[in-house]
C-alpha cells in the first residue's frame, strides 16, 4: 500500500517516538527492547519495518547497540538476564572451589582415620603385649620415666 507524504510523515514520527521510549526504557509488558516491540509500538508491522522504514530499524539497532556499549541497559529485563549471568557464573566458580575444597578434607580425614586406626593397632598390640609380659614375668614393670639403678 503506497502512502501519501503526511502518512510517511505521520508513521515515521510514530516509529521514531518508539524508538526514543523503548531507548529510555520504557517497555510495555510482554515486550523487550527489540525490533519486535518497536513495530508492535510504532503500529507497523515487521515486515514494513524490515522493508519500508529499514533506515529508522537501523537507527534503533545502532542507537541499542551504542546504549548497550555505554553500559546503559534500556531493557531492565537484559540488565536483569546480565547480573544474573554475573552472579551465576560467581557461584558457579565458588562452587567449584568449594568442591575442590570439600575432597580436600574428605581426604584429609581419611589419612587422619588411617592413622587413628594404625595407632588403635599398635595399642592393642602393646596392651597384648604388656599383658603377655606381665602373666609371664614376677617382676614389676618399672614406670615410665623411671630408670632402674644398676649394681657395681
Amino acid at each position: 500500500m503506497a502512502h501519501n507524504p503526511e502518512q510517511r510523515d505521520q508513521i515515521e514520527r510514530r516509529i521514531r517516538a518508539a524508538i526514543d521510549r523503548l531507548l529510555a526504557g520504557y517497555i510495555p509488558a510482554g515486550g523487550a527492547c527489540d525490533v519486535k516491540t518497536l513495530a508492535r509500538e510504532a503500529g507497523v508491522s515487521r515486515a514494513a519495518l524490515y522493508r519500508t522504514w529499514s533506515h529508522l530499524k537501523d537507527e534503533f539497532e545502532k542507537r541499542r547497540a551504542a546504549a548497550w556499549a555505554a553500559g546503559q541497559q534500556p531493557d531492565p529485563r537484559e540488565a536483569r538476564i546480565a547480573r544474573l549471568r554475573d552472579q551465576n557464573q560467581r557461584l558457579t566458580h565458588k562452587l567449584a572451589r568449594t568442591h575442590t575444597e570439600l575432597n580436600q578434607l574428605k581426604e584429609r580425614h581419611q589419612l587422619a582415620l588411617s592413622v587413628l586406626a594404625a595407632k588403635e593397632d599398635e595399642l592393642q598390640r602393646l596392651r597384648r603385649e604388656l599383658s603377655t609380659f606381665s602373666r609371664t614375668s614376677p617382676t614389676a614393670v618399672p614406670e615410665q620415666g623411671v630408670v632402674p639403678l644398676r649394681h657395681r
